[in-house]
């Protein structure tokens, strides 16, 4: 290796670097653990040459009310381009698109938690608010995202494109249904809308 090849080595590393940890946009706070990269090396070149890569980096900024990432993530995880709507309004719905959010947080503009409204739905988890039964084997022996995924625990839901795919899995087997207060029982009825019976 020659002096040439160690330093555009050095170069693409600090590139990558300065791409994959940029600084936040001000006024802005990134969650760092859930931002979504990617790295592509279009092409090497052999032995003799300095390696040629390029690299191409996505960083959402999560903001409450703002789901403009939604396609890049949702194409991700695997969710039909024509479910993207209805998915958008779950999200709006269900945690204002702040992927850190569990049952009862209160969160700022920027996706920063305030405090805790309610301790009775803690399990309620990320982007989809997925509930503990779908991923808690002890609430649930039969927890999908469990099952399935081999996701057992809360904490791995909090990442966003993982709670979109968790939350496409349950999507698979029971369609809108996790997100439906009229499957909830009576207690809920007065959620549905007034064309759905509880």
């Amino acid at each position: 290796m020659n002096a040439t090849m160690i330093g555009g080595l050095l170069l693409s590393v600090g590139v990558l670097f300065s791409q994959v940890f940029p600084p936040p946009i001000s006024g802005q706070t990134e969650l760092r653990g859930w931002s979504a990269k990617r790295v592509i090396v279009v092409g090497i070149e052999h032995r003799n040459s300095p390696e040629t890569t390029t690299t191409t980096t996505t960083t959402i900024v999560f903001r409450h009310g703002d789901i403009s990432w939604l396609p890049v993530l949702a194409a991700e995880a695997g969710w039909p381009e024509d479910t993207w709507d209805r998915l958008g309004e779950i999200i709006l719905r269900e945690s204002g698109g702040c992927p850190n959010r569990r049952g009862g947080d209160v969160v700022d503009q920027d996706c920063r938690i305030v405090r805790v409204s309610e301790w009775n739905h803690r399990s309620d988890t990320g982007l989809l608010q997925i509930n503990g039964v779908n991923y808690d084997p002890h609430r649930n022996r039969w927890a999908r995202i469990c099952s399935d995924m081999d996701i057992c625990r809360q904490e791995p839901l909090l990442d966003p494109a993982t709670n979109l795919r968790a939350g496409y899995l349950l999507y698979g087997y029971s369609g809108w249904d996790p997100w439906d207060p009229c499957t909830y029982g009576p207690k809920w009825a007065n959620r549905c809308k007034s064309s759905r019976k509880p």
